[in-house]
């Protein structure tokens, strides 16, 4: 089975070599072709490795007013979006805003437990994960062809989340940066 797989690759080759000279050396076009087709094939062979590296730009965002703090790609999310709509924090978007991430921060005065918040926040019922602990919760789910995940963290006087919305195909360029940020969410 093994030979086969070789021998059909080996004929793939062969073919492909043989057209290419004939395209590569056409006399009108040759040069124009050669630089062209250099491109596009380091562009093709790179670009998913530029676009979905892991991002080097780590910083960390603080909330002043709660000593809350996480870890931000400063590298993917790079534009301002304002404030939460409720509590401390920001909004923060990707360049072409395919994806954003809320960091909020808001007093717990009532000193709600996270299942009973999740409860009063009423989050819709097609939950695809969901864990609730005495400290925090994490919920995710798909709309819209977006992946949208909340994590919420407890402390005696504050709630600090994190939620991210990002484009459902592609989960897992994202997975390792959504649980950077999960992991990182703290009080300074």
């Amino acid at each position: 089975m093994a030979f086969v797989g070789t021998r059909c690759a080996e004929t793939r080759q062969s073919r492909m070599a043989s057209r290419v000279p004939f395209v590569l050396d056409h006399p009108v076009n040759g040069e124009r072709m050669r630089s062209n087709r250099f491109v596009v094939l380091v562009a093709a062979t790179l670009w998913p490795a530029l676009v979905w590296a892991e991002p080097v730009n780590w910083k960390r965002f603080e909330v002043p007013e709660t000593n809350a703090s996480v870890d931000v790609p400063a590298d993917v999310f790079t534009k301002d979006g304002g404030k939460p709509e409720t509590g401390f924090g920001a909004k923060l978007l990707t360049a072409d805003g395919r994806a954003n991430l809320t960091i909020q921060s808001m007093n717990n005065t009532a000193g709600e437990t996270p299942s009973a918040f999740l409860i009063r926040m009423n989050p819709p019922r097609d939950i695809v994960y969901k864990r609730v602990t005495p400290n925090f919760f994490v919920v995710s789910s798909l709309r819209k062809g977006k992946i949208w995940y909340d994590r919420c963290n407890f402390d005696d006087r504050n709630i600090t989340c994190v939620l991210i919305n990002y484009p459902a195909a592609e989960k897992r360029q994202w997975d390792a940066i959504v649980t950077r940020i999960s992991n990182s969410l703290a009080k300074s």
